[in-house]
């Protein structure tokens, strides 16, 4: 289905957003931490035409035949269900997080299409809202900058959707360069764009969706920021970020075994980001190895989100030769990322895949993608 088919008229414009890949920083955002995503080649294109009325229509490649409807003055997220409240949503928090009035502002028909695969951590959702978000605050002419849009595309995640996410996902790919990740301070906000120089040195990134679906707003997610939030809590500090790796000693003694692990996780992934930016900046992207691996076994140990899917390729990549691999994005299923040399991709691929299916698992889907530029007027 197009947007001609559902609303028998041409487009008005397309905004598109990418989906990402988080390199190295996981589950840190909402600690108030460090993260170090890069936005991707695959997006989610917003097809857009402008109303005469007030009315939000919103319909969507991978659901053609229900076309949600609410006026402006409707929006609540009460009145939110489903994949829609990824677009209605940013509506509400331009007004409710961002302040925007919409007292006079005419409605538009929405239709989403997108070839970032859903459910793989590679934050399909963040591309809806991003795209979303960037169209509404050009053609509302509202004039917010890319950094509160990020933070509009949270709160709604946040509140509308009902996913307790950090502010990385909608960062990244609002933020993303080509060949470059985006490090960013997740208390501040500050940012800075990194070069990747995965080209010039011959690598690149492969995907390995194990197809285990994975769901936020339920679940293991949940309970993992409760913990966080416990542990900075009974530290007297207020998130993680202002624990350092010297202060873990004090914390084991004050934290049962499964919290001050949780907390272990976090803090000495912050200082794994660090790292990660230092080494990209003085040794370059083949000297990042083995700080993936370190990130990949404190999730997999430490924070347990991972699954025996997840770390079966991990392992596969690297003994077949990957500079690096590790799990990303919330867990609990998703995808794994393995830096390789351009040469050794297929045949990292077909390690993997001949893996899962000794292991009896479902074939994985395999990928490369390329660091690439954020939201756009396309």
């Amino acid at each position: 289905m197009t947007f001609q088919q559902v609303y028998g008229y041409e487009p008005t414009v397309r905004y598109s957003a990418p989906g990402r890949v988080n390199l190295i920083g996981e589950h840190t955002d909402y600690n108030d931490g460090y993260v170090l995503p890069f936005a991707i080649d695959r997006r989610t294109v917003a097809s857009i035409g402008q109303r005469d009325d007030r009315v939000l229509r919103v319909a969507s490649a991978f659901d053609p035949s229900s076309v949600v409807e609410l006026t402006l003055d409707e929006l609540d997220p009460s009145r939110m269900h489903g994949w829609s409240a990824y677009v209605l949503g940013i509506a509400w928090a331009l007004r409710e997080q961002a302040g925007a009035d919409l007292s006079d502002k005419r409605g538009f028909d929405v239709f989403i299409e997108s070839d970032v695969p859903v459910g793989a951590g590679l934050s399909s959702s963040a591309a809806i809202e991003c795209g979303v978000a960037l169209a509404f605050n050009d053609l509302w002419e509202l004039g917010l900058d890319r950094k509160t849009l990020a933070r509009v595309g949270q709160y709604s995640e946040n509140h509308a959707v009902g996913a307790p996410t950090g502010i990385m996902d909608q960062s990244a790919s609002l933020l993303g360069e080509q060949d470059a990740v985006v490090f960013l301070d997740c208390r501040t906000l500050d940012t800075a764009v990194v070069d990747l120089a995965l080209e010039a040195n011959g690598l690149e990134v492969l995907v390995i969706d194990t197809r285990v679906e994975h769901a936020h707003a339920t679940g293991g997610y949940k309970a993992r920021r409760e913990s966080c939030e416990r542990g900075a809590r009974i530290l007297g500090v207020e998130a993680l970020r202002d624990v350092s790796v010297e202060d873990l000693p004090r914390a084991e003694e004050r934290l049962d075994d499964e919290t001050f692990r949780r907390v272990r996780h976090i803090v000495t992934e912050d200082q794994r980001v660090l790292d990660t930016v230092r080494t990209l900046r003085e040794d370059g992207p083949r000297a990042i190895g083995s700080l993936l691996v370190a990130s990949h076994e404190s999730m997999r140990d430490d924070f347990e989100i991972s699954v025996p899917e997840l770390d079966l390729a991990v392992a596969t990549a690297v003994e077949h030769g990957a500079v690096g691999a590790r799990m990303t994005g919330g867990g609990f299923g998703g995808a794994a990322i393995a830096l390789v040399d351009r040469e050794a991709r297929g045949a990292i691929a077909d390690a993997v895949t001949s893996a899962f299916a000794a292991a009896g698992y479902r074939e994985p889907t395999v990928f490369t993608v390329h660091a690439a530029q954020g939201a756009r007027r396309d």
